[in-house]
């Protein structure tokens, strides 16, 4: 590992995040709330992290997000599809209200905690995404000169899994990091000559006061 830390950050708001609709991969731009959160919080980052290394999801609410603070500290922006939000199947576009209605099993399970028994129908599970974010995760910071920081841009459900999984948990198994808002980031500290596993540093922090709105 090169990089000192990681700080991944999570997209603004979008209309479906305000309607409590499931993302996943769906291609969902940021709105007027999504885009002054963003604004507000890339000041911040790149007050504390002016040279950072950003590499974004390509999904147009991360890579717009990620353009804030490109612009803000003339750092070009690079995209990598394995940090896309987990797909949620035929779940995306549909409100919890919804999905407990038409698949009320799967529903109480997914509601448990018990992701290894209930992927969504045609989606992705929960282990999956985390391995591929990680990955991703685990390839820039090899790429980022040694002691200079990484910003990864990226979702809900994909931070917080990757960062089960960075952390040596079973992300199908084990649920306990909370999620992250919108336009709210979390830090990771890699294994170095010091320490041989991942820390996490700082969760859920920012400007967006914490919610129970947590998808994608």
């Amino acid at each position: 590992m090169t990089a000192s830390h990681i700080v991944l950050w999570r997209h603004g708001r979008t209309a479906w995040n305000a309607e409590g609709r499931l993302q996943g991969q769906s291609n969902v731009e940021l709105d007027a709330t999504g885009r002054a959160q963003i604004a507000q919080a890339a000041k911040t980052l790149a007050t504390h992290y002016p040279n950072a290394h950003v590499v974004s999801s390509d999904l147009k609410r991360a890579a717009a997000s990620a353009q804030y603070y490109g612009q803000l500290t003339n750092r070009p922006v690079q995209l990598d599809p394995r940090l896309r939000e987990r797909s949620f199947g035929v779940w995306e576009g549909l409100t919890r209200e919804e999905i407990a209605a038409r698949w009320p099993d799967l529903f109480e399970a997914w509601q448990r905690g018990s992701d290894a028994l209930a992927s969504p129908p045609e989606g992705e599970s929960r282990g999956a995404a985390s391995q591929r974010v990680a990955a991703a995760i685990v390839d820039w910071a090899n790429k980022t000169p040694d002691g200079d920081t990484l910003l990864i841009v990226s979702h809900g459900a994909a931070i917080t899994g990757a960062i089960t999984y960075l952390l040596g948990h079973d992300p199908d198994a084990w649920h306990g990091i909370s999620g992250i808002d919108n336009a709210n980031w979390s830090v990771l500290r890699i294994p170095g000559p010091q320490t041989q596993t991942w820390r996490l540093a700082a969760h859920n922090v920012g400007h967006t006061p914490p919610s129970a709105l947590y998808n994608g």
